[in-house]
């Protein structure tokens, strides 16, 4: 009866790993916009249930080419909201040597 102290610390080590393991199992979700490309189209899926669905692809460079490519299909092409473009560099300040 020596070790009876540590089943209390040895189930809170079990408990503490399945939960670790749970939520590192848990599925992730991408980022939906690609900040390479100036515009994404949305191409919707109906869902059976009546609700919507879709998802985004942004690897279009301008709104005629994006929208030759959803003619025809349940899409939207929009302008890329997380879109680089016309960012200026960080400024490169020397530094000032210490006298």
């Amino acid at each position: 009866m020596r070790f009876s102290a540590d089943i209390p610390a040895r189930r809170w080590f079990g408990f503490i790993s399945t939960v670790g393991a749970l939520l590192a199992a848990a599925p992730s979700q991408a980022q939906t916009y690609d900040p390479g490309f100036p515009v994404c189209m949305h191409v919707f899926t109906g869902a059976s249930d009546g609700g919507g669905g879709g998802w985004f692809d942004c690897s279009f460079t301008s709104l005629p080419q994006c929208r030759a490519t959803a003619s025809g299909r349940a899409a939207t092409c929009d302008p890329n909201p997380h879109y680089r473009a016309n960012v200026a560099p960080p400024l490169h300040q020397p530094r000032q040597n210490a006298r």
